[in-house]
C-alpha cells in the first residue's frame, strides 16, 4: 500500500510538471486549466508538497493580481505545513527553507501590483531574512543569486510607490 501511495504522489508531481511545461511554453490558459483540475483533486487539505508546488505555479497563470495573491498565499500556507523530510521524498524539490525566500518575494511583488506598500515591505523583509539559507556560490545553479537580485529589484520598485 505504501508503494501505491508513493506512485500516486509521483503521478501528481508528474502532472504538475506537465502543466508547468505548458506554462513555460507560453500556454498559460491550458496550464491554468490543468492545475485547476489537479487542485480540485488534491483539495485544500491534500499533500503539502503538492499544494505548495501547484499553488506556486498556479499563481503564475493568473491574469488578476488579486487572484495571483490568493494562490501565492495558498503556497505559503502549504509551505508552512511542509517538512524537509516530505520535500526530500521528491528529487526535484528543494529544502523547505529554500522555498520561503521565493514565496515571500512573490507575495511582496503581488502587494506591489495591488499598491499595498506596507504589506509588500513586510514580505520583502521576510524574503530578505529568509534568503540567508540560499547558496550564493553557484552550487544551486544560481537560484540563490537570482532570488537575491530579485529582492533588490523589487526594493527599487517599491521605493517608487
Amino acid at each position: 500500500m505504501t508503494e501505491q501511495r508513493e506512485a500516486s504522489r509521483d503521478a501528481v508531481m508528474t502532472r504538475i510538471g506537465q502543466a508547468i511545461m505548458l506554462l513555460h511554453g507560453g500556454d498559460r490558459e491550458e496550464a491554468r486549466n490543468r492545475l485547476g483540475v489537479l487542485w480540485s483533486e488534491i483539495g485544500e487539505d491534500g499533500d503539502a508538497l503538492h499544494r505548495c508546488t501547484l499553488a506556486h505555479y498556479m499563481a503564475d497563470t493568473q491574469d488578476d493580481p488579486g487572484d495571483e495573491l490568493a494562490w501565492n498565499l495558498r503556497a505559503l500556507t502549504a509551505a508552512d505545513e511542509l517538512t524537509d523530510e516530505r520535500a526530500a521524498q521528491h528529487p526535484d524539490a528543494p529544502a523547505v527553507s529554500a522555498f520561503r525566500p521565493s514565496l515571500h518575494l512573490n507575495l511582496a511583488a503581488d502587494y506591489v501590483k495591488l499598491r499595498r506598500p506596507d504589506a509588500a515591505r513586510f514580505h520583502l523583509d521576510r524574503a530578505r531574512a529568509a534568503s540567508g539559507v540560499l547558496a550564493d556560490d553557484g552550487a544551486d545553479d544560481g537560484y540563490g543569486a537570482g532570488v537575491r537580485a530579485a529582492i533588490v529589484r523589487l526594493e527599487l520598485r517599491l521605493g517608487e510607490l
